[in-house]
C-alpha cells in the first residue's frame, strides 16, 4: 500500500476487552509513545519493538513501501526542500499484538541519501540510526511536532478506523551537527490507541 503525498516506533499496550473503537474480533489495546522519545531506546534497532519488548508485549512490524514520492509540505519543510520534491519514503506499519496502531515513514533528501543502502529495500540492519551514521552523519538535534487531525483514506484503511475516528500525526526532524537534515520521520497513530506521556529527560522544568 502506498500514499503518493504526505502530510508532514514504542509502545505499551493496556489490556481489557473489545471497545467500539477497535476493530470487530481484535482487543482493546492502548500504547505508550512517550515524547520526548527516550534516550535509552533512541539507538535501538526499532523503537517501538524496544519499548514494547520492555514492557512485555509482543509487537510487530510490517515494510509497506521503500522508493520516491513528492515531499508534503510539512515534510517538505522539515527537510528544507521545496514542497513536491521527490525524497525517498521508507514507511512501515506497527503493531500490537494483531492491532495495527501506527504507520511510520521515514523521509530522506535523494540528493544526500540517493544511492545509499537507505535507500535498499527491507529493514537497514542493525539499525536506520546506525545506516545513517555509518554514511558519516553526526546527529545534532531533533525538533517534534504534534497535530490531531481527520485520517486520510490510506490512513484510516490501513489503521482499521472507525468512522469518525481520528489520528495522532509526530513529525520529528533529526538534523546533523552541522545543520543537514538526515532524517523526518511521521508518525501516524490511532488516536484512540494511544496515550502521549510527557517525560523530563534532564534537568529541572525543561520542557
Amino acid at each position: 500500500m502506498e500514499r503518493p503525498t504526505s502530510h508532514g516506533g514504542t509502545g505499551e499496550p493496556v489490556n481489557g476487552t473489545a471497545a467500539s473503537h477497535d476493530p470487530p474480533g481484535m482487543p482493546r489495546v492502548v500504547v505508550r509513545r512517550s515524547l520526548p522519545t527516550e534516550p535509552a531506546i533512541r539507538g535501538s534497532a526499532s523503537l517501538f519493538v524496544a519499548e514494547a519488548e520492555r514492557q512485555g508485549i509482543r509487537a510487530g512490524r510490517r515494510m509497506l513501501h521503500v522508493g520516491p514520492e513528492p515531499a508534503g509540505e510539512h515534510v517538505a519543510a522539515a527537510l528544507r526542500v521545496e514542497p513536491g520534491t521527490h525524497v525517498l519514503a521508507r514507511r512501515k506499519l506497527l503493531l500490537a499484538g494483531d492491532v495495527p496502531v501506527r504507520i511510520a515513514t521515514s523521509y530522506f533528501r535523494l540528493d544526500v541519501f540517493g544511492g545509499t543502502p537507505i535507500c535498499d529495500p527491507g529493514f537497514v540492519r542493525p539499525s536506520l540510526q546506525a545506516g545513517i551514521e555509518a554514511l558519516g552523519h553526526r546527529f545534532g538535534h531533533a525538533d517534534e511536532r504534534l497535530l490531531a487531525r481527520r485520517p486520510t483514506a490510506f490512513e484510516a484503511e490501513t489503521l482499521l478506523l472507525d468512522p469518525g475516528e481520528w489520528v495522532v500525526e509526530i513529525l520529528r526532524a533529526a538534523y546533523a551537527t552541522d545543520g543537514t537534515p538526515i532524517h523526518t520521520l511521521e508518525t501516524i497513530c490511532a488516536a484512540s490507541r494511544h496515550v502521549f506521556p510527557v517525560t523530563q529527560v534532564t534537568g529541572a522544568d525543561e520542557f
